[in-house]
């Protein structure tokens, strides 16, 4: 698609009814486009907590309609551009070391020296190819499909990525086919992309659409997708935007929703919102679930800046969870788990216990070639395995070997470069084992506040961050984990428990079912994995004999 184009199945929606409402054709009106009875011109007949929350009257005119169609397109074309770029040459691991510094020859200061830039276009990121690895290359009819979710609802979405295991497989496939009753009851009419991607095991697909204002969204959204919504909605956009941006991580889920024939899950978040999460790790809910490869469909700068933060600050952690030599399965493994430390479903019987072997294990190209180009900027961290040498070896399934070097001083750098959020609550939990004074913690804390202004690559980590990185590693372990799960904790715990608030409870109590079916077929699983490596551990001893 050239940039800027509006795709054909959407320009039949640009052109707005220019009649009296009483005389547009209720095709085009659809949920009542142009009724106003929960919005604020009602006030005398309605509710004092419907005027509190009350839709905001937001009808959009031709030429919004357009700017957004227009807006779109590009925001797409960008992710088209980037998943072309990370095609072109995804054999050589030069190819993919090259997108983690400057296209240019001339040598130039690492991406994270110049964080203060102002982005407002693509072009304003550090270089042509920055943030490519966060595009994984995909089945193009799987991604068309995928592409068309967006456009189906008129209220804009600026940025857009498909996850989870109905896009990326957690179990190698075991040859079976489903029926085409088993298919209808999850996709009623699924395309053959999709069936061919799910190859055997029909699951929903979820989606993240980043928007620049929450009940501007929903109001719109609302109207044209009414049913979507739980009973939350009849209070009025106010009523939405409000439950999402003031409980949990600010992100809205309408779960079991089919769109072109597709059974989908999609969660409305503010691009703010999420840009901080990003950068700051203040509830590590959207972060976390971009630690792992996901399909981005439509892009934005801001965020493509904001997410390559978010994985570097990941692979910094994974480091300091990690021993000096360690494997990429336990690598990768340490980073998808990190979203999973305090997610309280982690706890309870609704979520497969085998996750994130089963998310890194069947995923581990697509990993590498999220994580390689930043592996590639450290210069504490490489390769040692002798697997590199092969040919086409950056897009093999093995499991390569990896060391760290260990110097207290590269690791206090580390530490200092972690995300203000979340550093802040490390520094917390190391002032009580170190039994600071509370006035000497404050100076401490200022101080780093000012460095703060300081470019994010020229912080350095000074005599605190150093002895928090020589302590024992089982003591640094444990601090850590103990910080993900403050920071994961209460705003996944609030958020699941406004899903029957937010979905309805027929729809909440449908998911939690699925998660128990997830979690009773993963301890399946894991027992009899244990009962094969038995037998052939036994198998083993009676050769022996």
């Amino acid at each position: 698609m050239a940039k800027g184009r509006i795709p054909i199945a959407f320009k039949g929606r640009l052109a707005l009814c220019s009649l009296p409402p009483s005389t547009c054709p209720r095709t085009f009106l659809g949920s009542s486009l142009y009724s106003n009875s929960t919005s604020l011109y009602r006030v005398s007949r309605t509710p004092a907590l419907l005027r509190t929350f009350a839709t905001a009257r937001h009808d959009q005119n031709g030429a919004d309609a357009a700017k957004d169609a227009k807006e779109g397109a590009e925001k797409e074309a960008a992710a088209d551009d980037a998943s072309s770029t990370a095609q072109k040459d995804t054999k050589s691991h030069q190819a993919v070391v090259d997108e983690a510094s400057s296209s240019s020859g001339s040598p130039e200061k690492d991406w994270e020296s110049d964080l203060d830039r102002k982005i407002e276009s693509f072009r304003d990121l550090p270089h042509a190819n920055f943030g490519v690895n966060q595009h994984m290359p995909f089945n193009a009819e799987f991604k068309e499909v995928l592409k068309q979710i967006p456009w189906a609802f008129r209220a804009p979405i600026r940025y857009a990525f498909a996850y989870g295991s109905g896009v990326f497989p957690q179990s190698r496939s075991n040859g079976r086919v489903p029926t085409a009753e088993e298919i209808r009851a999850i996709h009623p009419k699924a395309p053959m992309a999709i069936q061919r991607a799910q190859d055997g095991t029909p699951k929903m697909i979820d989606f993240i659409f980043g928007v620049s204002h929450t009940q501007h969204w929903h109001s719109l959204n609302m109207k044209q997708h009414r049913d979507h919504y739980s009973a939350l909605a009849s209070l009025g956009s106010g009523a939405v935007s409000y439950v999402q941006d003031n409980m949990g991580a600010g992100v809205y889920f309408n779960p079991y929703i089919v769109v072109n024939g597709i059974l989908i899950k999609y969660g409305v978040v503010q691009l703010s919102t999420l840009e901080k999460d990003l950068t700051q790790w203040d509830t590590l809910y959207l972060a976390g679930r971009l630690h792992k490869p996901v399909k981005i469909l439509r892009d934005d700068p801001k965020i493509r800046l904001a997410n390559q933060m978010n994985l570097i600050s990941a692979l910094r952690t994974a480091l300091l969870l990690l021993p000096p030599k360690f494997t990429e399965e336990e690598l990768y493994g340490t980073i998808a788990g990190i979203s999973y430390l305090g997610d309280p479903r982690m706890r309870l019987p609704t979520e497969n216990p085998s996750k994130v072997k089963n998310i890194v294990g069947n995923n581990m190209a697509n990993f590498r070639r999220l994580y390689l180009p930043l592996i590639e900027t450290l210069p504490n961290v490489e390769y040692t395995d002798p697997g590199t040498k092969e040919e086409d070896w950056v897009w093999d399934d093995k499991s390569l070997k990896l060391a760290q070097d260990m110097d207290p001083v590269k690791r206090g750098n580390m530490v200092r470069r972690l995300p203000k959020a979340f550093r802040s609550k490390l520094y917390f939990q190391y002032q009580k084992k170190f039994a600071i004074p509370q006035q000497d913690f404050d100076k401490m804390m200022e101080e780093s506040k000012n460095e703060d202004a300081i470019a994010f690559k020229r912080r350095e980590g000074g005599g605190f961050e150093r002895r928090i990185a020589q302590d024992s590693p089982e003591e640094l372990r444990q601090y850590i984990r103990t910080v993900i799960k403050q920071t994961i904790g209460w705003p996944a715990t609030t958020q699941s428990l406004k899903g029957p608030l937010t979905s309805g409870f027929r729809r909440t109590i449908r998911y939690l079912m699925e998660k128990f079916g997830k979690y009773r077929q993963g301890r399946a699983a894991e027992k009899a994995e244990k009962a094969e490596d038995g037998g052939k551990a036994a198998d083993g001893k009676d050769e022996k004999k």
